[in-house]
């Protein structure tokens, strides 16, 4: 299909239908670029992407899979980018031509060694939007190095979450500590960040490791990260720079090795304008930046969202599994979530542990509206994405699911309009 399709665009394609003919036809033909399928009958796309990447081909995945730690493992590896199913080809034009600008301009690079580790990680971020896609994307490339990562988002949309996984993807045999800046009095801060020496103050009584001399060569996730006092920046600083620390108390340095992830959801640019936060600290942290998106601006993920967390929360309650209605979903879909995912999760939590029945429906769900649930106005949705899917759903049941007449209807492409049924989890 891709190869009809690529023709009139000036391509000149060529096709295996397993990793072995790939491997001979790639040294054959010679291509530019690679597109990838992770699903080969012989072997996984993950497994020969390796190869590829050490001959120095530019590859690009193409999966179905629905599994995002897949994702940042093919960036880790070495791909170029990631697309998912359905293939929209003007999506896949584009994204083409970005690939062979960057081909014809990208110097001559050693080789990636076969050898290269496995990332196997026990966390991912759930969803199909893709806004998801691109972070993970990015945590897979940032795995690559150990650049100091600036996460920044609203509460509740996973920022540890995606530290965690750029940690199990970069460093996974190494300690993750997690501190919370703004959940540690003031006063002794910089004891639990730095340790300090015996007799160094009083109640000192025995030495004691500091959080990111414990990190050794892993991750060090600072949570609330404008919430830590000017003092404490400024020493932190130091520490960015020099690559070295001192114990509370101590003489000694400390070489530091461990990578920086910090986090948060305030305006860090407003409040070096107020002086609350330093301007040189903040471009030690954001060498580079992850931006979360918010759950209203990827509400087409609830559906997913809401069946992991549901089959996460049964089993945390010891129960059989637990599901939504159709009108309890579309009352989810209507919500505004200010809080985010963990609003969702403590949502459906605390549905889950009033139901009489394995359904929850509206009733379930409205009990929670007295925390202060904002549905939208008149119960439609008012995103465009919302009012989107709303209008490819109506134009599909006029149609009888006719993908042509629809498309027609709709002034898109079929493959467009296929996709975009995938995107919004639409069902006949």
């Amino acid at each position: 299909s891709l190869e009809l399709q690529l023709g009139p665009e000036m391509y000149q394609t060529r096709s295996s239908y397993t990793a072995a003919d790939a491997k001979c036809l790639s040294c054959s033909f010679k291509p530019d670029l690679i597109l990838l399928d992770l699903h080969l009958p012989d072997q996984s796309g993950l497994e020969i992407l390796p190869f590829f990447v050490a001959n120095n081909h530019t590859v690009i995945i193409m999966t179905g899979e629905p599994k995002n730690k897949l994702v940042v493992e093919a960036m880790l590896l070495g791909a170029y980018d990631y697309l998912k199913k359905p293939l929209d080809l003007d999506d896949v034009v584009a994204l083409l031509g970005k690939a062979m600008r960057f081909i014809r301009g990208k110097k001559q690079q050693a080789p990636v060694s076969e050898s290269s580790g496995r990332y196997e990680p026990g966390w991912e971020m759930v969803g199909e939007h893709p806004s998801i896609i691109e972070v993970h994307k990015q945590i897979g490339l940032l795995a690559r190095n150990r650049v100091t990562v600036l996460i920044q988002g609203e509460s509740g949309t996973g920022k540890e979450m995606a530290a965690r996984i750029l940690h199990q993807a970069g460093t996974p045999g190494q300690p993750f500590v997690a501190v919370n800046c703004s959940a540690v009095v003031p006063t002794l801060l910089e004891s639990e960040f730095f340790g300090h020496e015996r007799g160094a103050f009083t109640g000192a009584d025995r030495l004691k490791i500091g959080k990111i001399e414990h990190a050794a060569g892993g991750t060090v996730f600072l949570d609330e990260i404008g919430d830590m006092t000017l003092d404490l920046q400024s020493k932190f600083l130091r520490v960015l720079q020099e690559e070295e620390f001192v114990r509370v108390g101590g003489l000694e340095p400390i070489p530091f090795a461990a990578r920086i992830v910090a986090a948060t959801n305030k305006d860090l640019h407003f409040m070096i304008e107020q002086e609350k936060f330093r301007e040189d600290l903040f471009y030690r942290l954001s060498v580079a930046t992850l931006n979360l998106p918010s759950l209203r601006e990827r509400m087409t993920d609830i559906p997913i969202l809401v069946d992991h967390l549901l089959a996460k929360i049964s089993k945390k309650l010891g129960v059989s599994p637990i599901g939504v209605d159709h009108d309890a979903m579309g009352w989810l879909m209507r919500y505004d979530w200010p809080g985010n995912i963990r609003e969702l999760e403590n949502v459906l939590m605390s549905a889950c542990a009033m139901a009489k029945g394995r359904t929850l429906g509206t009733d379930d769900l409205k009990i929670l509206t007295s925390r202060g649930a904002r549905e939208k106005d008149n119960g439609h949705p008012v995103t465009l994405a919302q009012s989107e899917k709303l209008q490819i759903e109506k134009s599909l049941g006029e149609n009888d699911w006719n993908i042509t007449r629809t498309a027609q209807i709709l002034d898109i492409s079929p493959t467009t309009l296929r996709k975009k049924i995938a995107d919004y989890s639409l069902r006949r």
